[in-house]
């Protein structure tokens, strides 16, 4: 059965504040559902609030949310969330809360009770059991991370050999 052909997940919800809409998708075929505040924030450069939802809810065993950032909030304001995605574990039962820190340099932001603040994912999730040994088998990429792979050119001269011995060329992009 494809995921176009399944029946929705029931979610149960419960509105802590009856004001509060319904979470909801903003286009067909979105992944998140809005969330919004339910209080009123100002945020200076570098400041940070935890922003409440108003919403709680009970995921079935095997399922989690996630909470993400909304990318408008991020290119217009200069607004992130602090522990992006923030998780929400299929036995918490308290109200969906939202860290976000300003990290505009110069300008602050405001919220006002409506705002939408963030975007709730739900998926299903694997409980695994870990099992320890002695070595991992091999993959070509190997313990190669934080930008082994390449893709960036980062600003700190004029040529680097990476990890992997392949030799990368660093624009340093202050001296152009």
């Amino acid at each position: 059965m494809s995921a176009r052909s399944r029946p929705p997940l029931d979610v149960l919800i419960r509105r802590l504040d009856e004001s509060v809409p319904i979470p909801s998708y903003g286009q067909p075929g979105d992944a998140g559902a809005d969330l919004i505040t339910t209080e009123a924030a100002e945020l200076a450069p570098g400041e940070r609030a935890v922003l409440p939802t108003g919403v709680s809810i009970a995921l079935p065993e095997g399922y989690a949310a996630f909470v993400h950032p909304r990318s408008g909030l991020a290119a217009r304001c200069g607004v992130a969330m602090v522990n992006a995605p923030g998780t929400i574990d299929a036995g918490y039962r308290g109200e969906i809360k939202v860290i976000v820190v300003n990290l505009d340099p110069r300008e602050s932001v405001r919220f006002e009770p409506g705002d939408r603040i963030a975007q709730l994912v739900v998926q299903q999730v694997e409980r695994v059991r870990f099992q320890e040994v002695a070595e991992l088998p091999g993959s070509v990429r190997g313990a190669g991370g934080f930008g082994s792979t390449g893709g960036h050119a980062a600003v700190v001269g004029p040529s680097a050999t990476a990890s992997n011995g392949y030799t990368s060329v660093i624009v340093d992009r202050e001296g152009q």
